[in-house]
């Protein structure tokens, strides 16, 4: 028995040697979030049409504000729900139109396939797009536009 302990103690002593920094943790489920990647594209906004790669855990891809883009993702993320799911039917929304703008996002997070529209067609569908408007590729600091005749002063 002597010798069965000291030789599961050597399988074991490098990992129990290893700084504890060393591995990211693992979400509860086990997932491997490491393949986290969406393809997202940004249509009809009055800007050029945009396409990006993004991928997370690490952050890179063609986005250009990967890590923002991911970490606006990470916040919002509760294992075992469907954080792309769509406004569910019948949801009593204002009905405030914000433009034409569209997006599409696909891949996988947390290990779901993701295959989500997004529009600005009434209040909860522009609610639903600011909570992905970094994935969209807008900045939380960008200054909204003023239209050239409605300026003060």
């Amino acid at each position: 028995m002597p010798l069965r302990r000291l030789a599961l103690a050597a399988a074991l002593a490098p990992a129990l040697l290893a700084p504890a920094a060393s591995a990211a943790p693992l979400p509860p489920d086990g997932l491997d979030r490491s393949a986290d990647h969406l393809t997202v594209t940004v249509t009809d906004t009055g800007r050029s049409d945009a396409h990006y790669e993004l991928y997370c855990h690490p952050a890179g891809g063609t986005h250009p504000r990967a890590k923002e883009a991911c970490a606006q993702l990470d916040g919002q993320t509760t294992w075992g729900k469907d954080l792309f799911s769509p406004v569910p039917k019948g949801a009593d929304c204002t009905m405030v139109y914000g433009g034409p703008d569209r997006a599409h996002v696909s891949g996988i997070w947390a290990g779901r396939p993701v295959n989500a529209d997004f529009s600005k067609a009434n209040g909860c569908e522009i609610a639903r797009w600011n909570r992905f408007s970094s994935v969209f590729g807008e900045s939380k600091g960008s200054p909204k536009k003023t239209p050239v005749g409605s300026r003060l002063g």
